[in-house]
Formats: C-alpha cells, sequence, structure tokens
C-alpha cells in the first residue's frame, strides 16, 4: 500500500471525528503506569479539563488566603516566562533585575532602615512558608553565634511564637528548634506581651510576631511586644530579636493601617516575611524574605554557584523555580501603585465588614473578628454550641452544597474546645457573591434548626 493510501491510526481518526470517540476517551486513565503510545494533545487536554472540573470552584473557597483571580495581562506574562529558571540569573539578568526591585519596594514599603537606596537585603521565595524558614534561620545562625562567641552551649535553641501556621512547626523540627507555642487566653485572639516573660530565656533565638493569625484574622501587637522585649532585657540582659510573619499582612497594613507600627521602624524587628501569592495579589508560587540590615543575615547561609555561568549568590531553601511569578509580582507593583494596592483591599475590608454584620444578625453567632483593624476577613463561633442543635461543621457542609468552601476547625491547644469558622474576602470576592453566601447561610440555618426546606429553597424547586 502506498503511504498516501494509509489510513490514520485508529485512535488519530476517531478523534479527528470527535474527541469522546477516541480510544483514550474509551477507557479509565491510567494511574499508575505510564501509557505505552502517545496521545493527541486535543484528546489528553479534553480529557485533563474534565477531571479537573472535579475541584471545587477558587472563587467560592473562602477558607484560602491565596490569590484566585488576575489580569489577563498577568497570564500572558506568565506564559512568556514559562521557561525562565529564577535562580539563573546569569542567563536570565532582567528577572533578577526584577527581583532585585521588588525587594527594594518591600523594604520600602516596611520602613527598613535606607529604603529607597536600593540595597535592601531580601530574596524570593516559594512562598512565605519558605520565607518564615528563612528568617527563623537566621536567628539560629546569630544565637549560635553569640552563645559560641561567649563560650556557652548551642545545643538546645528555642523560638516562642503564639497560635502560628504550620510552618512554624515544621521549622522546628526540620532545623531541630524547640518551639515553645504560648496558648492562647481567653477573649485574647494572639500572643499577648505579658506572656512573654514566662517562655523567653538564653536559649531564645527570636519571638515571632504574626500580622494577621491565621486561626483569627486579628494582628499580634508587635510594638507591644517589642516593648516588653525591651522591658526584659532592661532586666534580665537578654537581646531577644523579633521576626514578624506578615504572611497575609505585610501586604494589608501598609494600605490600611498606615499609623500602626509593626515593621522596620521597631528596632527590635529583624527580619519580615510575606507571601505575595496572598494579599501581595500574585499567582501562586512567591513569597518574600526581608531584613532589616545585611548584617542581620549570617554570611555562612549565603552559598554561591558557578555552574550556571557566573558567579551567583544563593539563600533560598528552593533551586530551581519559576520567574513568572515573580515578574508577576511586578507587574502589580507597577500597575496598582500604592493607590491601586489602597483601593483593592479597602474593598475587600468593607466587603468583609458588610458579611460581619450579616452574621451577626442571623442569630446563633459570636464574632470574633469582624473584619476591622486586621486583616479583610471575618470569624465567628456558635454563641451557645451545646444548645445550637447543630455544629459549625454541620453548617460547613450545608454550605459546601452550594459550592462554598469555608473551614471550620478548633482554636490551637488550651482553646480547643472553641470551634470557629473563617470566611477569608480576597481580591475578585465582591459584595453581590458575599451577599449570595448570607443568603445560603440563612438558608442552611433553617434546614439545620428546623430540619425542613426554607421557603427560599422550596420557591427554587419546581416539579
Amino acid at each position: 500500500m502506498a503511504l498516501h493510501e494509509m489510513k490514520p491510526p485508529k485512535s488519530v481518526a476517531d478523534a479527528a471525528t470527535d474527541v469522546f470517540a477516541s480510544a483514550l476517551s474509551e477507557r479509565v486513565l491510567p494511574k499508575h503506569r505510564m501509557p505505552e503510545e502517545s496521545n493527541l494533545p486535543s484528546v489528553v487536554y479534553a480529557m485533563l479539563h474534565n477531571e479537573l472540573l472535579l475541584d471545587g470552584n477558587a472563587s467560592q473557597n473562602l477558607a484560602t488566603f491565596c490569590t484566585t483571580w488576575t489580569d489577563d495581562e498577568v497570564r500572558k506574562l506568565m506564559n512568556e516566562c514559562l521557561d525562565k529558571n529564577m535562580i539563573d540569573k546569569d542567563e536570565y539578568p532582567q528577572t533578577a533585575e526584577i527581583e532585585a526591585r521588588c525587594v527594594n519596594i518591600l523594604a520600602d514599603l516596611w520602613n527598613a532602615p535606607g529604603n529607597g537606596e536600593g540595597a535592601a537585603i531580601g530574596c524570593s521565595t516559594t512562598g512565605s512558608s519558605e520565607a518564615a524558614m528563612l528568617g527563623g534561620l537566621a536567628l539560629k545562625w546569630r544565637w549560635r553565634e553569640r552563645r559560641r562567641a561567649e563560650g556557652k552551649p548551642t545545643d538546645r535553641p528555642n523560638i516562642v511564637t503564639g497560635p502560628v501556621q504550620i510552618c512554624w512547626d515544621k521549622f522546628a523540627r526540620y532545623f531541630d528548634v524547640e518551639l515553645r507555642q504560648v496558648p492562647v487566653e481567653p477573649g485574647a485572639t494572639g500572643l499577648r506581651p505579658h506572656q512573654l516573660k514566662d517562655y523567653v530565656d538564653e536559649n531564645t533565638i527570636g519571638v515571632v510576631a504574626i500580622l494577621g493569625v491565621t486561626y483569627t484574622c486579628d494582628y499580634e501587637p508587635v510594638a507591644e511586644l517589642a516593648a516588653e522585649l525591651d522591658r526584659i532585657q532592661q532586666q534580665s540582659g537578654l537581646d531577644i530579636p523579633i521576626h514578624v510573619d506578615a504572611a497575609s499582612g505585610g501586604f494589608i497594613a501598609p494600605f490600611l493601617h498606615r499609623d500602626l507600627v509593626w515593621d522596620f521602624r521597631l528596632p527590635r524587628v529583624s527580619s519580615i516575611n510575606a507571601s505575595g501569592h496572598k494579599f501581595g495579589l500574585a499567582p501562586l508560587g512567591v513569597g518574600w524574605a526581608v531584613w532589616r540590615t545585611a548584617d542581620l543575615l549570617p554570611e555562612d547561609l549565603v552559598f554561591r554557584v558557578n555552574y550556571l555561568g557566573g558567579d551567583m549568590p544563593t539563600f533560598a531553601l528552593n533551586f530551581s523555580r519559576p520567574g513568572g511569578e515573580i515578574v508577576a509580582q511586578y507587574y502589580n507593583f507597577l500597575r496598582l501603585g500604592r493607590a491601586g494596592y489602597r483601593r483593592v483591599q479597602e474593598a475587600c475590608a468593607l466587603t468583609a465588614q458588610y458579611l460581619a454584620g450579616k452574621i451577626e444578625a442571623m442569630g446563633p453567632f459570636t464574632l470574633l473578628y469582624d473584619g476591622q483593624g486586621a486583616l479583610p476577613a471575618v470569624s465567628y463561633t456558635l454563641t451557645d454550641p451545646e444548645g445550637a442543635g447543630f455544629s459549625l461543621y454541620d453548617l460547613s457542609d450545608e454550605l459546601r452544597m452550594r459550592g462554598w468552601q469555608v473551614p471550620s476547625y478548633p482554636l490551637p491547644p488550651d482553646r480547643q474546645e472553641t470551634v470557629i469558622q473563617r470566611v477569608m474576602i480576597r481580591h475578585g470576592i465582591g459584595r453581590d457573591e458575599v451577599d449570595l453566601l448570607a443568603q445560603d447561610m440563612g438558608r442552611a440555618l433553617e434546614r439545620l434548626t428546623k430540619g425542613v426546606p426554607s421557603d427560599a429553597d422550596r420557591a427554587g424547586f419546581h416539579h
């Protein structure tokens, strides 16, 4: 048979007729072994596209702090940066330059000494967790150097925190540091200054202050914590630095709470981490670590590589990683400016406060945080958990039937009997969407308390 008379393979011919008549669509997709034969890109795309429809709708995920909406221009830039390896600064010098610009912009935003002079010390990371670990490592290294110089043992470092995100548990376990997690007092939303004296000692490498507590969304009082450490130093001689975990608040406080002193204006703050892909509005995959001054980043933590074409310092935990998220971060800095970030965050905060009012008016809830003074979010608990007739976990399940992902969880140790819910308001979640959530919450309460569909449920049903 001549070549021009040969028939195309069955899979190709069927796919030309219809994607869902192809060989790949007629069987369960391989899950444990790579297929023997190749498949058409359009067919593979269609199969995976349909599988991914089983994921939740990102815009209805009110549990996440992370960016779920981006400009079309960001998507274009990300696509153009698919082949740019951030670590290879010799091959991609302009991407490296953009990273340095972002670090300097953040150092200026957070009031580092000498800000605006282009000499900031910091780096991008894959997220705020990696950035937090870099901050913790710098604390440990400086503490160890100081102890060695004093001829004292270095085998029992500890770090003091309030209710922190899991990355600090990881840091403590991975890098052999005792995590002293201070219990949350009744009525408090995080670490309080008077608690420090019972937890810090000569082995404390630092105190972590949270600007945007994961559990409650409130800020911890960084300035008051610093003042208490000043007092402790006067009494005991212990000079304990602060690392501010500003994973969320680092991109909120400078725009909404400009009079709040939490950053490098406090001499005791040695380093700050933040997540660009949360309220920094960048796509997933970028965080930032910035130090007050260069001497606070120990030289032993900086590695130099030359096998990528030049002598390049690196002090991130990861090595190869994409550059697109960094470019997208810089895009947002340029496009929005300070005024734009302020307007976006104000819109989110006002929407959170609107939702807080709706939730408070429903009756069975007590607000823990109403969206004012810290992150654009709402957290609340049942006023009478025993007498409500339902749990917040039940309410989460009811809301999930409408696509809403609203997390329920206990507070940290010593407060675990208290279960709360949290709703995050991010860029892309508007007033109308939140009003629909409130309506669905009301209908869910009707079903949970009365065991029957609400009038609104009945009105929406036609046999």
